[in-house]
């Protein structure tokens, strides 16, 4: 029997699905309301030291990488189910390559910003 890389491309797609759906909804209150809004008020500086931790840009990573394989694997089969089934290969090659280049760009702005 030949060996697939199937396994490896659905436990990437699960941990992007359960890390995602834990920590995102959390970022988006904290980032998106409570700051903007001033309901957490502190100190700017002690946020952005926060933000640039090497942990807290590593974790950032992680969560955009697994978020970006998750999205890629989930559009690609519901694109198949979509009944474009002669387009399986181009759409798995363009949405894992969008997952890619994400990552790429997530690592730069890691690195970077």
């Amino acid at each position: 029997m030949a060996r697939s890389n199937e396994p490896a491309v659905w436990s990437l797609f699960a941990a992007g699905g359960a890390l995602t759906a834990l920590v995102l909804p959390i970022h988006v209150l904290l980032f998106v309301f409570l700051v903007p809004f001033g309901v957490l008020a502190g100190d700017p500086d002690a946020l952005l030291a926060f933000l640039r931790h090497p942990l807290f840009r590593l974790y950032a990573f992680v969560l955009c990488c697994l978020g970006l394989v998750h999205a890629a694997h989930r559009l690609r089969f519901t694109l198949v189910d979509l009944g474009l089934h002669g387009l399986a290969v181009p759409i798995a090659w363009i949405c894992y390559l969008g997952a890619v280049l994400g990552t790429v760009v997530a690592l730069y702005a890691v690195i970077v910003l």
